[in-house]
């Protein structure tokens, strides 16, 4: 990822929220981890999921974490295309789904 708008170490603070709340932080990894194991679902949808998801949340080290995570469980290139796709539509439907209390503004 480039340094665009967000720096590599940029992540290295996070250190510090776990040092200071250790047992909380060790659950997040732990649920984390068990989330992403093969199950009902491959780690390779898993890995699919998460990228739309990320494009969603606008994490930018998500987003570079779940790519190479699904490259590595063998999603091509246009999969996870399309799964960018998805998260932009999922974000789009939201906005648009929102556009409601503006239109109630309007009423008023």
């Amino acid at each position: 990822m480039k340094d665009f708008f967000y720096s590599k170490d940029g992540l290295a603070s996070i250190g510090t929220l776990m040092e200071l709340k250790p047992d909380i932080a060790a659950s997040l990894v732990t649920f984390d981890e068990k989330v992403f194991e093969e199950e009902a679902l491959t780690t390779k949808t898993k890995e699919l999921i998460a990228i739309g998801a990320a494009h969603v949340t606008r994490c930018p080290y998500c987003i570079e974490i779940h790519v190479n995570s699904a490259k590595r469980a063998g999603a091509s290139d246009e999969e996870i295309a399309e799964a960018v796709f998805v998260g932009i539509a999922m974000n789009a439907g939201a906005a648009f789904a929102h556009s409601c209390i503006a239109m109630d503004c309007l009423k008023k």
